[in-house]
């Protein structure tokens, strides 16, 4: 069984090189700071989101729409939140498990008497 060709337009994301032209062939318009400051986050969320996206069955139309929505919540994510609180990369929740084990509560310490 031969694989089914893939859609125009994921095949066109796939040969862009820069997160400004993925906002350019969706016809998005990034917030500039927020993809300055959040570039691989967003286009790592875009990916999972991509990846979690069923575009069997759709037309042509709405590939395009899907992927635009995706790029665009990608980017919203990080509007409303930071890299650092949405932990998109295995650093950040690593470093956030060093944390919490970093914490060390008032009622498991004990009083010793000398």
């Amino acid at each position: 069984m031969t694989p089914q060709p893939q859609s125009p337009t994921l095949e066109a994301l796939s040969r862009l090189s820069s997160a400004e032209d993925m906002f350019a062939h969706l016809g998005l318009e990034p917030d500039r700071h927020i993809l300055n400051v959040a570039r691989l986050h967003i286009m790592k969320r875009f990916g999972t989101y991509l990846r979690e996206t069923d575009f069997s069955g759709h037309s042509e139309e709405e590939v395009l729409a899907l992927t635009r929505e995706a790029l665009s919540r990608a980017h919203d994510d990080f509007v409303a939140s930071t890299p650092l609180a949405e932990k998109v990369f295995k650093v950040f929740e690593t470093q956030a498990a060093r944390q919490a084990n970093k914490f060390v509560g008032l009622d498991s310490l004990k009083i010793v008497q000398r």
